[in-house]
């Protein structure tokens, strides 16, 4: 998923604007230009090469772009959509965002797969020998974990329960263990549900052995995955998994987006904050230290609470589709930089 730069230099034939240089000129720019943008010499090199000052290789070399004597075509993977990546990166001043293409059928489905497999290369770039990668429940996450085929050494560890502890296999366990599988890590699975009755029984839950484990390693979580979801049926876990009561609480205060169990509202802020009482999740505090955060997801109709979270100020990354990226790019005010990592209920 590497952009990669063409740089072709070319002779007599380069335009019109450059036959205007003299044949000794043409010669040396194209000698100049061949040392510097493919042999990757410096400019002093080059002079010292030369006998010329490196003032004047700096003059042949922008002379030659000037004159289209060099051309730079840069090119990325038809699926990635450079244009509005970087856009999107500096709407939410956020510190990486990847746009991928998706079918215009798709525009309406949340979180495509192909998403995954290109958040596992972007986790393949992001992460070093030692780090703690953190892991939390969603489709996405699941996605992104089955994808993987490399990852430097690290441990990896569950962020939040499981959506039902009876597919734990096919879920956020799995993708624990897929990932150190691949680095060679250990691994630090949650073996409960997500959601608990009441905040006592959590509590408890909390204390149990492996569990506690877990929870020792969020402070050590240098890259972290999560998913997003909208307030509404089939595309929000917590959404799905409270009573037809609990939904309507909660979308009275008027919820967005949740993620990782922790509800915002349309400018970012958290509410309904004692549903996280109830739930085996990474507090919201904890994953605003984390170093790197990366959020995947996409589609049309997520792109409301994407903008919710990436205002929340915990997201520093965004894997997402073009779908949600033009909604997103088309939104009104602009948000704070996700990287000021700010607390927006302070």
């Amino acid at each position: 998923m590497n952009s990669s730069e063409e740089i072709a230099v070319t002779g007599f034939s380069a335009g019109r604007s450059a036959l205007r240089m003299g044949p000794a000129e043409l010669v040396q720019a194209a000698a100049m230009a061949r040392r510097f943008y493919l042999e990757g010499k410096s400019k002093i090199q080059i002079a010292e090469e030369f006998g010329v000052s490196r003032f004047k290789v700096a003059r042949v070399l922008e002379t030659a772009l000037e004159r289209d004597l060099v051309r730079i075509e840069i090119r990325v993977p038809a699926e990635l959509d450079a244009e509005r990546s970087d856009a999107l990166r500096a709407r939410y001043g956020l510190r990486h965002a990847v746009v991928v293409e998706s079918p215009a059928e798709a525009a309406e489905s949340p979180d495509p797969e192909n998403l995954g497999e290109v958040a596992a290369d972007l986790l393949g770039e992001l992460v070093a020998e030692g780090d703690v990668l953190g892991l939390a429940w969603g489709r996405s996450t699941i996605h992104m974990a089955a994808a993987l085929d490399r990852l430097p050494p690290c441990t990896v560890v569950q962020l939040t329960g499981v959506y039902d502890a009876g597919t734990a296999e096919r879920g956020s366990v799995e993708a624990v263990r897929r990932a150190a599988q691949v680095s060679g890590g250990d691994a630090h699975p949650i073996y409960a549900p997500m959601l608990l009755p009441d905040a006592a029984t959590a509590n408890a839950l909390r204390q149990q052995t492996g569990i506690a484990r877990a929870f020792e390693y969020f402070d050590k979580v240098t890259v972290a995955c999560v998913s997003i979801g909208s307030w509404e049926p089939g595309i929000s876990t917590v959404h799905d998994m409270l009573t037809d009561e609990e939904r309507a609480h909660y979308a009275s205060l008027g919820v967005a987006a949740e993620m990782s169990a922790h509800l915002f509202d349309a400018d970012g802020r958290r509410v309904g904050r004692d549903l996280g009482e109830r739930c085996i999740t990474v507090e919201a505090d904890r994953l605003r230290r984390i170093p790197e955060v990366i959020a995947i997801a996409g589609g049309r109709r997520k792109a409301a609470a994407i903008d919710a979270v990436l205002r929340s100020g915990l997201v520093t990354s965004l894997v997402t589709d073009t779908a949600a990226a033009d909604s997103l790019l088309a939104a009104g005010s602009t948000p704070s930089p996700a990287l000021e990592r700010v607390d927006p209920d302070d």
